[in-house]
């Protein structure tokens, strides 16, 4: 360790593109950078870079979009890197990429681990009305995110939607990336093991685990609206068309309002007030299935809801 380590990096979506930024804008030494294979996007399926490989190419870096990683371990390894940054790559890593690296490969994970280790950390922070979460720096492992802790960088969950608050830890992991490769190049490497007693398990989100139940309390279905905005968006119907729900708040004035689960309490530039199985949300942006996104107080203007009328 010492002196200007050679740094792989391997990130994939617009969430990745800071820490990448950083470390070549900190000066660091990147000599190479893994992303996924281009993929068909839009109606006309345009084959499309990912947002990583387009920020490496602008940086002018050697840029590999193997399909499938495992079978590229001579050329990554010719390749005489140091360690592998890696942040939303999206592949698993095999024993023989993690040999590769003298100094380790680092993961960055969008969470306080042990607490939300898989694919969803930042959905499931928020799901769970966790007050805080943060970045995790880790040293990878083959089993999933269970390696020892470089550092954590902690924020605010606040009242944010995942969208707001990716791009809030998508900056932070981008910091989180400067300072592991400062204390690897110094050899100021403490690790702490993970307390596997308080470690939790997120899943793949799907759109089928978005619909509202607004059987359940309104802090939940407030909840879910926050994890999934902007997608793949919390959704109701209305009248058989379905919304979907990107913004809403709770409802604190629930005195004397009534109302079964999912029926209208008002609607008027305020939103959509909505009765849960206890309390109430106000959904406050929405987009009608064919539609544009809107704030609740235009569609209410242009669908004649009103006060009765039942969401499911």
């Amino acid at each position: 360790m010492g002196g200007s380590l050679k740094i792989i990096y391997a990130g994939s979506p617009e969430y990745a593109v800071p820490a990448l930024e950083k470390l070549i804008e900190s000066g660091k030494n990147v000599v190479a950078v893994i992303t996924q294979p281009d993929k068909p996007v839009g109606r006309k399926q345009i084959l499309t870079p990912t947002p990583v490989k387009l920020c490496a190419q602008k940086y002018g870096l050697p840029v590999f979009d193997f399909k499938k990683l495992r079978e590229h371990v001579s050329e990554i390894s010719e390749l005489g890197a140091d360690i592998m940054i890696t942040c939303a790559y999206g592949q698993l890593l095999t024993e023989d990429i993690l040999k590769i690296f003298p100094d380790g490969v680092w993961n960055l994970h969008a969470s306080l681990l042990p607490e939300f280790r898989g694919a969803s950390p930042i959905q499931s922070s928020i799901l769970s009305g966790q007050p805080h979460t943060g970045v995790t720096v880790m040293k990878t492992e083959l089993s999933l995110d269970t390696g020892d802790i470089l550092l954590v960088k902690r924020c605010e969950t606040g009242s944010l939607t995942c969208g707001e608050l990716s791009a809030k830890l998508s900056l932070l992991s981008a910091e989180a990336a400067v300072e592991a490769v400062n204390y690897i190049e110094k050899g100021n490497v403490q690790l702490l093991m993970q307390d596997e007693s308080k470690a939790t398990y997120c899943k793949k989100i799907h759109k089928s685990d978005c619909k509202i139940d607004f059987n359940a309390s309104a802090k939940q279905a407030y909840l879910k609206i926050k994890a999934f905005s902007p997608e793949p968006a919390a959704f109701c119907a209305f009248n058989g068309v379905q919304l979907n729900i990107f913004n809403a708040e709770l409802y604190e004035d629930v005195s004397g309002a009534g109302g079964r689960a999912g029926e209208v309490i008002f609607a008027d530039r305020r939103g959509i007030a909505v009765a849960c199985g206890e309390g109430a949300v106000i959904i406050t942006e929405l987009q009608p299935s064919g539609g544009k996104r809107m704030r609740a107080s235009d569609f209410v203007n242009g669908r004649k809801i009103k006060a009765g009328d039942v969401l499911d």
